[in-house]
């Protein structure tokens, strides 16, 4: 694998046809793995002269913020600087000048900034509902699995088994268990096929590491935050909300509350967040598990405009469906309200409703300049892109809401609420895992709390 990708980034230096194998915008563990092993495999079984380069789909300074990826490739020995990145490759060049194939891995429907590229894509490999009227006109292959590393595993394995080295088999089999929650048929994340697979490539090779060992270490890198600046840190995993001119971030934090507040320069730092971003208000979630293993949430409003802060915190604090039972912790600094979160049940899924709630409030209690629209609700990226358009820069988060319209139903095998699925297969977030985690932790606690009456 390693010797592959150096030859690609060679590649890049010639003026030649490219067959670009590109993961989603994401660029998580699975679609970064799975764009990395299907074309490495296809560069050494094609029988056409083509040249195959796997493209992470995002710029190179976002790699930090995908810890479990800058984990594994640091495990497995693929130096980040061999990989090629979205902003090291003018797709769109290529492609004017007739020189561009694509294939899709772990997506099927390209955002409106590469609607260009259509024309392009020579085969689909995902793992999510198809979207026919979204999906380019060519070979399409969707199996609804828990990895799309599975599904390029078995492409492998069926294809030829002899190119896989152990390298790329490392970083197959981790992603797949990564994916899965362990293969935990509790989670139900794991079908038939990731499990075959996974099986099959430990009978391969022997040597890889326990499932249980690799699973804990990318899930702890996953969490890992402890590298990271506080502007890293606040777009790991990031929504933003947007009403009438008002535009606020809703970051999770995977750190406990007192920690990031004891940050050096936090407050400048935030107010720098903002200003870069025309972030009117910062709402931090900070998410953990404490020594009992039991899961917390904690609530950071950083705001230097008073009338939005109290509107936000008098919706956050008064709030019964849900009540977040918040404790004010004392704050120095007065565009800064921090709160201990009572009830963990919380999640930063279920406060956007307030937020955007107390954007209402806010924007009802101030004069709204006539003819301006009415753009409520969660941003998708259309709405990214229009305020970048307007002069403002605007850095997506990992969990930023993609264009991809609704999809249909799903079986119920993902880590997200509300299942059966509503919107796909979802990535696997950080934050989804802690929610499942949660659930779970809460719930042994409950059935311990039984058998001792």
């Amino acid at each position: 694998m390693e010797d592959f990708l150096q030859g690609c980034r060679a590649a890049l230096q010639e003026s030649q046809p490219l067959h670009v194998v590109l993961g989603n915008e994401a660029c998580d563990l699975d679609s970064m793995v799975s764009a990395l092993a299907l074309a490495f495999y296809l560069a050494k079984t094609s029988e056409a002269e083509e040249v195959f380069i796997p493209v992470l789909n995002i710029k190179r300074s976002e790699l930090p913020l995908r810890g479990d990826n800058v984990f594994f490739l640091q495990k497995i020995q693929i130096p980040e600087a061999i990989l090629i990145f979205r902003d090291e490759i003018d797709l769109h060049e290529l492609h004017q000048a007739g020189q561009l194939t694509l294939t899709l891995v772990d997506h099927h429907v390209l955002p409106k900034s590469d609607a260009a590229l259509e024309d392009a894509v020579a085969e689909v490999l995902d793992h999510r509902p198809i979207e026919q009227k979204h999906c380019p006109p060519c070979h399409v292959s969707v199996e609804l699995v828990g990895s799309c590393a599975t599904l390029v595993t078995e492409r492998i394995l069926q294809g030829a088994p002899e190119v896989l080295d152990r390298q790329t088999a490392a970083l197959l089999h981790g992603t797949i268990i990564l994916d899965c929650v362990n293969m935990d048929p509790k989670i139900g994340k794991a079908t038939l096929k990731d499990n075959t697979y996974v099986e099959k490539l430990e009978a391969l090779f022997p040597d890889l590491p326990k499932r249980s060992d690799i699973f804990d270490s990318l899930q702890k890198a996953k969490f890992d935050v402890s590298g990271l600046t506080t502007e890293q840190m606040l777009r790991k995993d990031q929504k933003t909300i947007y009403r009438q001119g008002t535009k606020v971030a809703i970051s999770a934090v995977y750190m406990d509350l007192e920690a990031f507040l004891q940050r050096s320069g936090l407050l400048v730092d935030l107010s720098a967040f903002c200003q870069a971003h025309s972030y009117d208000a910062l709402v931090a979630m900070t998410i953990f598990f404490n020594a009992h293993n039991e899961p917390e949430r904690q609530l950071a409003i950083f705001c230097p405009h008073a009338a939005l802060r109290m509107t936000i915190c008098g919706v956050l604090e008064h709030s019964h469906s849900p009540a977040l039972q918040l404790t004010p912790v004392p704050s120095t600094h007065p565009n800064l309200q921090a709160y201990l979160q009572g009830n963990t049940q919380v999640s930063r899924k279920k406060l956007l409703p307030l937020l955007q709630e107390a954007l209402s409030a806010y924007s009802d209690s101030t004069k709204i300049p006539p003819g301006q629209p009415d753009t409520a609700g969660v941003s998708r990226e259309q709405v990214d892109k229009e305020a970048d358009r307007a002069g403002n820069s605007l850095i997506s988060g990992l969990s930023q809401d993609e264009e991809d319209p609704p999809l249909p139903p799903t079986p119920m095998n993902s880590l997200v609420d509300e299942c059966p699925l509503d919107q796909g297969l979802p990535k696997l977030s950080a934050e989804a895992v802690f929610e499942k985690c949660s659930q779970i932790s809460l719930s042994q606690s409950a059935t311990a709390s039984r058998s001792t009456k």
